[in-house]
């Protein structure tokens, strides 16, 4: 999301010039009016966020003082809006509203019903990790007037740009590699259609088109059927379910939960050769899973990664917590073996490839 909210003429009427080109000009209608919707629907999030916040701090006042007051609370708001509203109000989600306003006290004014936003609430969720507030003021001026992209904040966080600035005595050549650096950033225009915070606000589904290839969503369709099929106490749960850190959104390709062995099973799909990095990110999603969906009585959250590399494809078991043990003895019973996992991505990816052939020859003959 590359255009910061401000204090613009939000009708496109009052915008819109006319040029000699047709295209360009309906172009420039059609992302102007995008862009101006999509302010409008962050600055309410963004009211929406700080408001929830502002209720929680001010309930946490007038409660008990007993640390553990607060934490229930957000427990029993966790469980009762999820349940209502679905997605988007989780504990993890509901402490970052607690810490926006507490980060952001003055942000909007009660008292006279005006708000001082100037940032998307992807953009306070980044600032929200930098503990320095003097650093963290500077980098919202920056992105305020730079208008940096939610990416570029990232990436000027992650880098410590702001002590690099200050350390340096040639200030200008830090900035140039910052800009060359973040250019291709600044420069998607549709990063913020895309943002699944957005469309986790409004109810929407997020567009997993966006997020996979023709091939992938084959193989991950039919993989889904696959499990469902073996008749070993599957039971769908999501498909491509959003997991949000602090710092980057992840979608899980496949969720199952497994009756018999009563725990949650995650599948996510690679396209490249399998990586340390692919298994850790899958442990990741483990823990989080763990800590957020499964119940006492459930056994540890199991993932697998599956690679579909041209020469090689393998599968890969994850489990964390020291169960490997139990994982041997015990769940191999009821999950597919790597061989045959193997063989239903070669069977599915053949086929992928038999009917785009057919098409081609049913064009050809045309």
């Amino acid at each position: 999301m590359n255009e910061l909210i401000k204090n613009e003429n939000t009708d496109i009427m009052g915008i819109y010039q006319k040029s000699e080109n047709i295209l360009t000009d309906v172009e420039s209608i059609i992302e102007t009016s995008q862009r101006q919707a999509y302010h409008v629907v962050d600055d309410i999030l963004v009211q929406r966020n700080w408001l929830i916040g502002y209720r929680i701090a001010e309930e946490e006042m007038d409660g008990s003082d007993r640390a553990e007051y607060g934490t229930n609370i957000i427990k029993m708001l966790s469980k009762e809006l999820t349940h209502k509203y679905g997605k988007g109000y989780d504990r993890s989600n509901l402490y970052h509203y607690l810490r926006f306003y507490k980060t952001f006290p003055a942000i909007i004014d009660t008292a006279c019903r005006q708000s001082h936003i100037r940032l998307s609430w992807s953009h306070y969720r980044i600032l929200l990790q930098v503990t320095d507030s003097v650093a963290r003021s500077w980098y919202e001026k920056e992105a305020y007037e730079q208008t940096w992209s939610v990416r570029t904040l990232q990436r000027n966080v992650n880098t410590q740009y702001y002590h690099r600035i200050l350390q340096s005595q040639n200030r200008d050549s830090v900035e140039r590699e910052m800009c060359e650096k973040t250019g291709a950033f600044q420069s998607d225009k549709l990063e913020f259609i895309k943002n699944p915070v957005i469309a986790e606000f409004l109810g929407l589904s997020s567009n997993i088109d966006l997020t996979e290839t023709e091939l992938e969503t084959s193989i991950i369709s039919n993989i889904q059927k696959f499990l469902m099929e073996l008749g070993k106490g599957y039971a769908f749960v999501a498909r491509q379910q959003h997991i949000r850190t602090e710092k980057e959104d992840y979608f899980i390709d496949l969720v199952f939960y497994n009756y018999i062995l009563k725990c949650f099973v995650l599948v996510d799909l690679k396209m490249d050769k399998i990586t340390h990095q692919d298994v850790g990110q899958m442990d990741m999603y483990i823990r989080m899973y763990d800590e957020l969906k499964k119940s006492e009585d459930d056994n540890p959250t199991l993932g697998i990664v599956l690679c579909t590399e041209t020469d090689e494809d393998i599968a890969r078991y994850s489990i964390l917590h020291g169960n490997e043990q139990l994982f041997a003895s015990k769940y191999k019973l009821y999950l597919p073996t790597e061989e045959e996992l193997r063989n239903e991505i070669e069977i599915q990816k053949a086929m992928f490839y038999l009917q785009r052939q057919d098409e081609v020859l049913y064009k050809e003959a045309e």
